[in-house]
């Protein structure tokens, strides 16, 4: 089996195990780094790898765009094309359905909160997206060019791309969207699935790689949807699944729960999109496996660091002077060799080396923290590491 379940949580559905592929293991729970172009900015694989990250994720639109499918496919895969040994993912290109519609030109995100009900957008904008039962028609948005994505163009182009894991196109709702549309969304959601599962099976019959395909669950914020999602996409031969957007943060932990019940538990669960340690923490006690998100490696281009005691906005004047690390246990070659003030100055002075060190030691918080939570499960220790983490990185914040 591909995926290998270690150690549970006593009395919840939280688990460790072992994703096996081609290019290595994954443990889990783990955090997918993103490199959304075959690049994570900033870093080079070697200096990703020196985090202690295990798999790479690459966005499939972007890919698409730039440089195109057929040119990854030639070099080998996005793994080769950017010099990554380790385990990789692609997304499907759905969530850009939400990007380039639905959110475009409003502060929306997959994740709401109770005081963003309302928002809407300041000024007129056309969706660069128009979405029916066959696909998504859209334009790029570096050029405007026309283009059209469908289940079987979204599984060829991944399989062209060559990652260890991909997802079946599935369109992503606003967290905003009303029922009535949330239940045709879900509906086109299911039909692609099997749309996708048909063209990877033909694909694979063709000589592909070993590549799984995972089917993603939706229902936006409602709970009934979420587990009608679930129990279609569950009893579906994929190899594995992901949570997809969109919810209210305040129901992370309900979420994933409701779907993961329903899920096969012999299989892995990818929340999809979600980076802060608080959220994952309450998804690793209901059932999750996988995390991936733009979070920390865009934090640590606009200067703001994460800590056990919360976010550090390094750019505050209170670090012009202060010449200890980042965190003083924390192992990352940033932390090592460089202070506050030192990465101060470097922001301050739009220095291009400030990203780099920032998202170096971001990263590596996440994959200590991920190591972290491993380990707490395996000694069985699970909520009392929880409940310290939580009081530590709850503290007032440096921001």
């Amino acid at each position: 089996m591909p995926f290998k379940i270690e150690e549970k949580i006593k009395g919840s559905l939280g688990r460790t195990g072992k994703i096996s592929t081609v290019h290595g293991a994954i443990e889990t729970p783990n955090f997918a780094v993103v490199g959304t172009k075959a690049t994570v900015k900033s870093l080079t694989p070697e200096q990703v790898k020196s985090t202690g990250t295990q798999v790479v994720l690459g966005n499939t639109y972007h890919l698409y765009l730039q440089p195109g499918e057929d040119v990854v496919r030639e070099a080998g895969g996005m793994g080769k094309y950017m010099n990554w040994e380790g385990p990789t993912i692609t997304d499907s290109g759905g969530f850009q359905v939400f990007s380039l519609g639905a959110a475009i030109g409003r502060s929306v995100s997959k994740i709401a909160k109770k005081e963003d009900e309302n928002t809407e957008c300041k000024e007129l904008i056309i969706p660069l997206m128009n979405i029916d039962d066959e696909g998504v028609s859209f334009r790029s948005h570096i050029d405007g060019s026309p283009h059209r994505f469908t289940p079987e163009k979204s599984i060829e182009i991944q399989h062209a791309l060559g990652a260890d894991i991909m997802f079946a196109f599935d369109e992503c709702t606003s967290p905003h969207a009303g029922t009535k549309y949330q239940r045709e969304a879900l509906d086109r959601t299911h039909a692609w699935a099997l749309r996708s599962l048909s063209a990877h099976k033909k694909i694979g019959k063709a000589g592909s790689t070993a590549t799984e395909l995972w089917g993603i669950v939706q229902g936006g914020r409602e709970i009934e949807l979420r587990e009608k999602s679930a129990k279609i996409i569950g009893a579906m031969n994929f190899d594995g699944f992901g949570i997809g957007g969109s919810f209210d943060k305040e129901d992370v932990g309900e979420v994933v729960a409701c779907v993961n019940r329903l899920l096969p538990e012999e299989l892995p669960r990818h929340f999809l999109g979600i980076g802060e340690p608080l959220d994952i923490l309450k998804a690793v006690e209901n059932g999750c496996d996988m995390f991936d998100c733009v979070l920390p490696t865009r934090w640590g281009r606009n200067g703001t660091l994460m800590t056990r005691y919360g976010r550090m906005s390094i750019e505050n004047a209170e670090f012009r002077s202060d010449f200890t690390p980042i965190e003083d246990d924390c192992s990352c070659y940033s932390c090592l060799h460089f202070t506050r003030s030192y990465l101060h100055h470097l922001f301050r002075a739009k220095e291009m080396l400030a990203s780099t060190l920032a998202t170096i030691h971001n990263l590596r918080f996440m994959m200590s923290f991920m190591e972290e939570v491993r380990s707490a499960i395996r000694e069985k220790n699970y909520t009392n590491f929880k409940e310290k983490f939580i009081a530590s990185y709850s503290k007032v914040k440096t921001s």
